[in-house]
């Protein structure tokens, strides 16, 4: 059975990511993990004697007992519970592997140090989790979501690995039964070359699609102003259309660009973004950072 891995704090966003975990689980047969992590480092720990933070483990685990189980009876997927101890993304990405979990649904305001950092960018835990993760990470931001999936969004722009995404737009569609929307977003300060690049490429993405047997529509966006606002730009035309349930992106324009972190695009898509995100890491990229 495919296994999905879903962090859990008992923050609102937490529980949405749950919910959607739900969704995919239905759809794809699969189990989930639900995971909570405790950070023996953190501030509030320290608060607390050695004999406290294990009593407030086990009132830990019993909820997570209860939450698993309600849940299970209500949608019958098999759930099982993990508790550990240690750094956030690290824990994150290495239960993911160790219990080959083929996605991991989490929430993007969860998990941060702080309000202002989860602002700032998707935060430190979220973006590490995504880079370094050798599956695709769906994040949730915001408060509604449609149950399943219509439409997937697919922006190209001039890059190199599209192609890990365009597959699994194709594998997603046929599991949802959706349509995939493809557009190339340019802006007027882009370079002709790269311009007529971003066109050839979506119409060889629409005739990938379709050829897979996905409906599929396709267009070019062009952007009014620098090429930064092409996500707003993106983000505005997902809202508008109505139907999009889910955007597909990479995590980085080249994969040698970032060490730490996701590209700039990519955490504005998931910072941003009231539709959740799923960001595909380029395969030679990811689990730089496990085990640090």
């Amino acid at each position: 059975m495919n296994n999905i891995l879903v962090p859990y704090d008992f923050d609102p966003q937490t529980d949405l990511a749950f919910d959607q975990a739900i969704h995919l689980a239905r759809h794809t047969k699969s189990s989930i993990t639900l995971l909570y992590v405790h950070e023996q480092q953190g501030f509030l720990s320290s608060l607390f004697s050695q004999e406290q933070n294990e009593e407030m483990l086990e009132k830990i685990s019993d909820q997570m007992d209860a939450v698993a189980a309600n849940m299970s009876f209500r949608s019958g997927v098999d759930i099982s519970v993990r508790l550990e101890v240690g750094r956030v993304y690290s824990v994150i990405v290495d239960v993911a592997g160790e219990t080959g979990a083929e996605f991991i649904v989490m929430g993007t305001r969860s998990f941060e140090s702080s309000a202002r950092d989860s602002n700032r960018m998707a935060g430190a835990n979220t973006s590490r989790v995504i880079r370094a993760a050798h599956c695709p990470v769906i994040t949730i931001g915001g408060r509604t979501h449609y149950d399943g999936c219509r439409t997937i969004l697919l922006p190209l722009d001039h890059h190199a690995e599209t192609g890990q995404k365009v597959k699994w737009a194709i594998k997603l569609a046929g599991i949802y039964g959706a349509q995939v929307r493809v557009v190339g977003a340019m802006s007027m300060e882009q370079k002709e070359r790269v311009r007529e690049k971003i066109r050839r490429q979506v119409v060889s993405v629409h005739d990938q699609i379709k050829n897979a047997g996905i409906g599929c529509e396709a267009e070019v966006l062009e952007v009014q102003a620098a090429e930064k606002d092409i996500v707003a730009s993106l983000l505005n035309y997902a809202q508008s259309k109505g139907d999009i349930d889910l955007i597909i992106i990479m995590t980085q324009q080249e994969s040698a660009i970032v060490e730490f972190f996701v590209d700039s695009s990519a955490q504005e898509f998931i910072r941003r973004s009231d539709i959740p995100v799923m960001s595909v890491v380029p395969k030679e990229s990811a689990g730089k950072i496990s085990g640090e």
